[in-house]
């Protein structure tokens, strides 16, 4: 199997100063998955515990001179350890840039930054072993840094894989948009030292409400009239008047809302998706009560068009109720 490609300037970008350090929150190790078309970094999705997110990039928001084979349909994935990765993506250029040789005109084949699968003996061992190595070249240098990798999964691993993440594809019929996402990170801030689960209720009304009850503290935070994207309906005007809590118990009875209960933990490290800043956030929850879906939504610059290259969604495990 092979595969090599030059990171874009874009691709750069959205790697070091975004998407790496996100998902890093979400866990230090990831699937890598490569298809002929797209690069997925999956979190948790073959073990089954824990917040799973999945990040996905269309070949050309990152890459350009993209080549793959494998005997696999042009397949390939492997873990990697996000925060080495990071690490030696930010190193390269680090050294590159303190060269002087990256404000020299390059030619083709110079200052571009390569990706590659390669396998090398490491020191102290006869056993090759495969690593995904950045390379970049200057006129009178090379700077490489290599990053171990796991054994690339078999042929039924990369379908366990596939069929994961198409299970994971399904979205929530009801889905309310958070277009501000610093005031409901601020209150999850403070309820994570209050207690460990979190009730969470979306309406078809655009309502999304949050509530975490020991025995000393209730705490709450409602977010109304949001943006309703699916299964929708109109706010009966005499619950106008009540209560967050009592509004949403009514909501719930008629069938036009649900809630779970999720680890405060689990939901306030999906908030961590930030860092790749995206534009907004739409929260829903799953057919069958599955999970809490979290779809991060990014904008082309300077538009309000969706960017379709791009996209980014986590899912939140529900609890048993009897958990708090």
């Amino acid at each position: 199997m092979k595969f090599k490609a030059f990171l874009t300037e874009n691709g750069i970008n959205l790697l070091e100063k975004r998407t790496l350090p996100a998902l890093d929150k979400m866990g230090k190790v990831s699937h890598l998955y490569l298809t002929r078309d797209h690069a997925i970094f999956l979190h948790n999705l073959l073990n089954g515990h824990g917040i799973q997110s999945i990040a996905q990039f269309k070949k050309e928001a990152l890459f350009e001179d993209y080549r793959i084979s494998s005997q696999n349909d042009d397949q390939i994935a492997f873990s990697i350890d996000l925060t080495l990765l990071h690490r030696a993506l930010r190193s390269i250029l680090t050294i590159y840039a303190e060269s002087g040789e990256a404000h020299n005109p390059p030619d083709f084949n110079f200052g571009r930054l390569q990706i590659k699968l390669v396998k090398k003996l490491p020191p102290h061992s006869n056993q090759p072993m495969p690593f995904l190595t950045f390379e970049t070249k200057g006129s009178k240098s090379a700077v490489i840094q290599d990053v171990p990798i796991s054994k690339p999964l078999s042929r039924a691993d990369v379908q366990e894989l596939q069929m994961a993440l198409d299970g994971a594809q399904e979205m929530p019929k009801t889905l309310v948009k958070v277009p501000e996402l610093n005031s409901l990170q601020n209150f999850v801030d403070r309820m994570k030292h209050v207690g460990d689960v979190m009730g969470v209720s979306i309406s078809k009304y655009g309502d999304l409400h949050l509530q975490m009850s020991t025995t000393l503290v209730r705490l709450g935070a409602d977010f109304r009239k949001l943006m309703v994207i699916g299964e929708h309906a109109d706010e009966r005007p005499e619950d106008g008047n009540l209560s967050a809590q009592s509004r949403t118990e009514r909501a719930v009875q008629r069938g036009d809302a649900m809630t779970v209960q999720v680890s405060v933990k689990h939901f306030f490290k999906s908030l961590q998706c930030s860092l790749a800043r995206p534009d907004c956030a739409f929260y829903g929850i799953a057919p069958q009560v599955s999970c809490l879906t979290v779809i991060f939504q990014f904008f082309i610059p300077g538009t309000r068009q969706t960017d379709k290259s791009i996209s980014l969604h986590c899912r939140l495990p529900v609890l048993d109720p009897g958990s708090n």
